[in-house]
């Protein structure tokens, strides 16, 4: 067993924030990065060490090179690399590897393995778990591509073979648009990831979008710890997610349960990861990818679980065995967690920059915050638009519901657009309350949110600013207010 006690982590906001405070918890003494536009980050303050990393903004958090010769100078036995960046670079695990540095997370081989989307889906296939029909290889020919479509019969999906996060992706209703969008989904590829190659499969109408989270160690013990529902997205980006499924049969769970498990049993992988699945209407399963990486949307199931994930991850790079049974992880209440991010939906998601002028956070019980925002706290231009995850928890999905009201309703920021509207008027939906949604909810409702989302959000605004006028006009004349 190699007892960790030092991280350094190659990361930037709120998850690096999550992994400080891991490292707290676990006596781990942490090391933070940061490039020149992240020098008042929370994390750089909250961490034990801090070393910046000059230059490039962007590169600052990809130049691997740089952040292991960093680690090393900071005697770091090991480098935790969040979501993002580097997170499912294989390369880099194994260079940590080669530079005797632990790397919090998978093998290289398995890294390198799901980052490949046609190599995984193969491997998938070949370990007994369901597919969409579409191509084996990567291609580049449209001509090839036009082919294939036809053959599978449309509507069909164009994706990135060495990307995700709804980069590089196209859906292709009929014949007649096949060459734009395949040109379009290739060129974007090509920009984002710096590789073209695409594949193809059959398009799944109105799927709801499943994933399992995994925990393996290095002794052959895999564990599941419940799915998600991440059906609500724009753009083929995540926007709400939640543990469990509302609307899921136990029939149909049960089997994503088995097959996720037994998949990652077969093919050795260890560490936490999460298998992603669609859903279509009569319940059939397919897997779409595998992300060897913490989630985004983690905390909806360490709250169901009572299972700490990232320190998990951390105590499985050292070596440790599952202490856990399946049957002991019990699952209680639901979760859900919105993105919280800088961008105006009312204006096709535009993401916006700008300083945080004033900020109301909410709290109370069954309510998490995971942010690293503050008042003052200025967004750069040159990262995600993502600025926090607020997770709230009851024990029913009503509850649940009605705890995300209230908490939004709290929730205030001033300076910039955020999303926070949409989420306000989403949580009021009767579809959602109801457990009524799949992947082209939001493509559906916008149109309808768009304006009562303008209304409340003004009411809101001005409501707040008054409350605040109020305050500040007390400070200004030293009046003493009696309670």
């Amino acid at each position: 067993m190699n007892k960790i006690s030092k991280v350094l982590i190659a990361n930037r906001g709120e998850i690096a924030l999550r992994i400080i405070r891991a490292c707290k918890e676990l006596e781990i003494t942490s090391v933070a990065i940061f490039s020149e536009v992240d020098v008042e980050g929370v994390w750089v303050r909250k961490a034990d060490e801090c070393y910046p990393i000059m230059g490039d903004v962007i590169k600052a958090y990809l130049d691997y090179e740089v952040i292991i010769s960093i680690a090393k100078k900071a005697n770091c036995d090991a480098i935790h690399p969040g979501y993002g960046f580097l997170s499912e670079n294989a390369d880099f695990a194994k260079a940590c590897e080669e530079n005797g540095i632990i790397f919090i997370g998978p093998k290289p081989e398995h890294i390198a393995l799901f980052g490949d989307k046609m190599a995984s889906k193969v491997a998938m296939k070949k370990v007994g778990v369901p597919v969409l029909e579409g191509t084996d290889e990567p291609i580049i020919n449209v001509k090839e591509g036009e082919k294939i479509a036809s053959q599978i019969g449309f509507p069909v999906i164009i994706k990135a073979a060495f990307g995700g996060g709804g980069r590089g992706m196209r859906i292709v209703k009929n014949k007649k648009d096949f060459v734009e969008m395949f040109e379009s989904a290739t060129n974007e590829a090509k920009k984002y990831f710096g590789r073209g190659e695409v594949f193809i499969e059959k398009y799944v109408e109105n799927p709801r979008h499943i994933e399992i989270q995994i925990i393996a160690d290095k002794y052959g013990n895999v564990l599941h710890l419940g799915e998600r529902d991440c059906s609500i997205q724009r753009r083929h980006q995540k926007v709400i997610e939640i543990a469990p499924s509302p609307r899921l049969n136990n029939t149909a769970r049960k089997e994503l349960y088995r097959i996720a498990t037994k998949a990652m049993f077969k093919l050795g992988y260890e560490s936490v990861g999460t298998i992603e699945f669609l859903l279509d209407e009569d319940d059939n399963i397919y897997f779409i990818e595998m992300n060897t990486r913490v989630q985004v949307e983690h905390p909806v199931t360490e709250i169901i679980s009572g299972i700490d994930i990232i320190q998990r991850m951390i105590q499985i790079a050292e070596g440790d065995k599952l202490q856990l049974l399946q049957e002991e992880i019990q699952f209680r209440g639901y979760a859900i967690e919105f993105r919280i991010n800088a961008e105006n939906p009312q204006k096709n998601f535009m993401p916006s920059t700008g300083t945080i002028k004033k900020y109301l956070t909410p709290g109370g019980p069954g309510v998490r915050l995971d942010t690293s925002a503050y008042t003052g706290y200025k967004v750069p231009a040159n990262y995600d638009s993502m600025i926090g995850k607020l997770i709230v928890w009851s024990l029913d999905w009503q509850g649940a519901v009605k705890k995300a009201k209230r908490a939004l309703d709290e929730y205030y920021i001033e300076g910039f657009p955020t999303n926070i509207s949409l989420h306000r008027e989403i949580v009021r939906d009767e579809d959602f309350i109801a457990g009524n949604f799949n992947t082209n909810y939001l493509d559906k409702k916008m149109q309808i949110f768009k304006l009562s989302g303008e209304i409340h959000i003004k009411q809101e605004e001005e409501k707040i600013s008054k409350i605040i006028s109020f305050i500040e006009k007390i400070k200004s004349k030293n009046i003493k207010v009696k309670h």
